[in-house]
């Protein structure tokens, strides 16, 4: 990879994601010289954004607790507000991890007769890479529609001859966003997504990018912890529509017709809802979502964040729900952290949250690149969208809401097998934590905004 190419690694990430460049605990100095690269970057993106819908603290909304997330006003307020509207009849199977979620992609991308829409945020050269790449282009040579869109700083690692592969057998394939002279800002918005759609009956989104650390079942620090989910049913439109979003911004071309939106039947008994949300927009329908949860939650909320960036609302949404004697359990990155920066900004801002009650685990085998959030045992936020400025007004995210108690007990189960793995924070070792530490967090704060 090239300077320029290093540069443009904001997280600070290396090409082989090893136990030893992961963890926290290597050299001051290659710490230093990784957080200053990604300060600089930062730096630039804040200077060259300027006033634009990009900067900012963004909406700060106001939210009351009038209802339950078990009331009905609960359902169709989240479809009203954050639209489209929860669909019946639907399924949604859990995949866990590398081992799980790649095998049922790859077999419903080999399965396809009509249509393949692909859209994620990485997509690196690799085995992983390799495998769907091959896959997409003999679906394409047989005749299927094949259409994949890939950020153009997520897919940087993309060797040219995973793209001539796909593009020689006839697949379309669109680079979301490509950093040209005349529009800097293009740089801080990022096609974050997660889709996979075929035949217009089949979606999958979930967290896990299309490269070979999501590989595994989570076993060791070289095998991401993540999760993706296969769903079928009525809210596949849904999903094909948000899929839609970036192709036609990049393309211009309406993809519809039966092979894209065919009639679909009813596969099992969950209410799903499949928005997007986009900066270009003007939109935070992911902020409103999460708000919007809280707010409704009595009882416990459970939050799987790979990276969480807490700002002041969010912040006094949960304190608001500790007031109410709700239980919140929060699970983040460990040492296992692709990302310094977000870790050094992120705990600077846990004492409120700690000394009210929140709990705070740290996962410790490996990178835990989970989102999700459930809600009082019966509703379940799953999806590209992490918790923070970047997700909620920079990013474009997709998220799939699942209001059923049986699929929220599943996550719950999950959730806890995380928790098992993960270390607790207690507020005495907040408080105790190194100068180093606190110095970082100092040096980290005025970029929450881009994280």
């Amino acid at each position: 990879m090239g300077r320029a190419g290093h540069f443009l690694n904001w997280q600070g990430a290396p090409v082989d994601y090893d136990a030893g460049a992961m963890r926290q605990d290597s050299p001051p100095a290659a710490k230093a010289l990784g957080l200053f690269r990604a300060s600089l970057l930062l730096s630039l993106l804040a200077g060259v954004t300027g006033c634009t819908n990009f900067y900012g603290r963004g909406i700060q909304y106001q939210l009351d607790h009038q209802y339950a997330a078990r009331d009905p006003e609960f359902i169709r307020n989240m479809g009203s507000l954050v639209e489209p509207g929860l669909l019946p009849s639907n399924q949604v199977v859990t995949l866990l991890n590398g081992d799980q979620s790649f095998p049922a992609m790859l077999e419903a991308v080999r399965g396809a007769q009509r249509s393949i829409c692909l859209e994620t945020y990485m997509y690196w050269s690799g085995e992983v890479g390799q495998q769907f790449a091959e896959a997409l282009a003999e679906r394409a040579q047989a005749g299927v529609k094949v259409h994949v869109v890939i950020d153009w700083i997520g897919s940087r690692r993309i060797d040219s001859s995973l793209l001539d592969l796909m593009r020689d057998a006839g697949a379309e394939v669109e680079r979301y966003n490509p950093l040209v002279w005349y529009a800097v800002t293009r740089l801080n918005h990022r096609d974050h997504r997660k889709l996979l759609i075929v035949d217009g009956k089949i979606g999958f989104t979930g967290g896990a990018g299309i490269a070979d650390q999501w590989k595994g079942n989570a076993r060791n620090p070289q095998e991401w912890r993540d999760s993706m989910y296969r769903l079928e049913g009525p809210a596949v439109a849904q999903m094909q529509a948000a899929f839609m979003d970036n192709w036609v911004k990049t393309n211009a071309r309406v993809l519809d017709g039966d092979d894209y939106f065919p009639a679909l039947k009813p596969a099992g008994d969950l209410r799903v809802q499949v928005f997007k949300s986009s900066p270009r927009e003007g939109t935070e329908d992911i902020k409103m979502m999460y708000l919007l949860c809280i707010a409704a939650a009595r009882k416990n909320i459970r939050l799987s964040a790979s990276y969480y960036v807490p700002d002041r609302l969010t912040t006094q949404e949960f304190l608001d729900a500790r007031k109410r004697g709700v239980e919140v359990e929060i699970i983040v990155p460990g040492a296992q952290t692709d990302s310094a920066i977000v870790k050094h900004a992120s705990r600077g801002k846990w004492g409120p949250l700690l000394k009210a009650g929140v709990k705070i685990y740290e996962y410790e085998p490996t990178m835990f690149h989970c989102k999700s959030m459930i809600i009082d045992d019966v509703f379940v936020s799953v999806g590209s969208a992490n918790f923070g400025n970047r997700s909620f007004r920079l990013n474009d995210e997709a998220n799939m809401n699942v209001y059923a108690r049986e699929f929220a007990e599943e996550q719950i189960r999950i959730f806890e097998e995380d928790k098992q793995r993960a270390r607790q924070m207690t507020y005495k070792e907040w408080k105790d934590r190194s100068l180093w530490q606190r110095f970082m967090e100092v040096i980290t704060a005025p970029f929450r905004s881009q994280l």
